[in-house]
């Protein structure tokens, strides 16, 4: 065996040589399950809420809030509905409707900031009432909009695009599993910046984790883009507990929501 040809073997046989695989036999399964996984973080988080709220005769929720549910379920089918397409090998009529999708995203980013500033003004006054709690919410659309933005960005680079689309999708999940999940979680760790990070973003980062650990068990290494995702999540996610903890912002929170 020559020297070259040994190179070749050795950096075939390395974990992390040579480039990112495209794809994987896999991939196919495991995009689904997230799909899956998504749409039951938001299924039992919000379906029990809206039972209660119905079966209490609680005061109606405000129209801009139907709206809401209405585009952002709407990104989530359309999410799923280009999975399958991808699975299905009917990549032309994925693109086009990838420019469908830019609209609602759109849509989402100037509705999810003036739904969170009209619901939280019907809590004034109330036990539920948490104006520092804005922080999660603006930046909730900031880390979706930065996430998609660099995926549309890369659009033609699938290992990409598919990667940051899916972590955009999976971090606007966070309201539905905390929801469900987050009263137990911060009640079992007590109130500090962890516990509230814990609370409303265990979830979902775990669930973004794992796309970066599939990716070590497929390709035996993680895309930069995935790491550049990552930073940008944690950067994000630091930034909304700081501000929550922060009095001056739990302040101006408050005056915005009592303007709205």
């Amino acid at each position: 065996m020559t020297a070259s040809s040994l190179g070749q073997s050795s950096r075939r046989l390395t974990p992390g040589a040579g480039p990112f695989a495209p794809n994987h036999p896999w991939d196919r399964n495991f995009f689904l399950l997230y799909v899956g996984l998504a749409w039951f973080g938001i299924l039992m988080g919000f379906i029990p809420d809206i039972a209660h709220h119905v079966a209490s005769h609680a005061r109606p929720f405000p129209l801009i809030v139907h709206f809401h549910a209405a585009v952002f379920m709407g990104w989530l089918a359309l999410f799923s509905v280009q999975v399958l397409l991808i699975r299905t090998k009917r990549w032309e009529i994925h693109r086009k409707l990838g420019f469908a999708m830019l609209g609602v995203a759109a849509v989402m980013t100037v509705l999810g900031p003036a739904t969170a500033l009209i619901a939280d003004h019907g809590k004034i006054g109330t036990p539920d009432a948490d104006p520092a709690f804005l922080s999660i919410q603006f930046t909730d659309i900031m880390a979706f909009v930065g996430l998609l933005g660099a995926a549309v960005i890369f659009r033609n680079t699938a290992p990409v695009h598919k990667r940051l689309v899916l972590m955009a999708t999976i971090y606007i999940t966070d309201a539905g599993f905390a929801r469900w999940l987050g009263g137990p979680i911060g009640s079992a760790l007590g109130h500090s910046h962890f516990s509230m990070w814990a609370a409303a973003y265990s979830c979902t980062a775990t669930l973004i984790l794992g796309i970066g650990l599939y990716d070590l068990i497929t390709r035996k290494r993680l895309h930069p883009a995935y790491l550049v995702g990552l930073a940008w999540v944690a950067a994000v996610q630091f930034t909304a507990i700081s501000l929550y903890f922060t009095p001056a912002w739990g302040k101006l929170a408050a005056s915005w929501i009592a303007a709205a």
